[in-house]
């Protein structure tokens, strides 16, 4: 149970499932209340373990903390990667991001 001196964190982990291609690879950031920054990986990873069973997935074993200085509020960040590259930024998303394998879309309120 957290407690006062419980500092926030998100922890990005990793999950391979089979796809019609290969693999489909999820990222996942969740957020946690802990002592410490380990403490928050292992929360994170017994939640992942939870997680792969409900969705048949598997984690891969990666997970990034990012400490949050402050609780969370609308517009905080709560998840930082910085990854030096000398693609220029449209081959960049294209390349991480936008490789057009990606599951997504938008979600409209009617």
């Amino acid at each position: 149970m957290p407690d006062n001196s419980s500092q926030w964190y998100s922890v990005r982990c990793v999950f391979q499932s089979p796809s019609e291609d290969g693999f489909a690879y999820e990222e996942r950031v969740t957020l946690w209340q802990a002592k410490d920054i380990d403490d928050a990986i292992a929360l994170a990873e017994t939640e992942a373990i939870a997680y792969e069973k409900e969705m048949k997935a598997e984690y891969t074993g990666m997970a990034q903390a990012y400490w949050l200085f402050a609780p969370p509020k609308n517009g905080m960040e709560v998840f930082s990667l910085v990854r030096q590259s000398q693609l220029a930024s449209d081959d960049y998303l294209d390349r991480f991001f936008d490789t057009g394998d990606e599951s997504q879309g938008r979600w409209t309120e009617e």
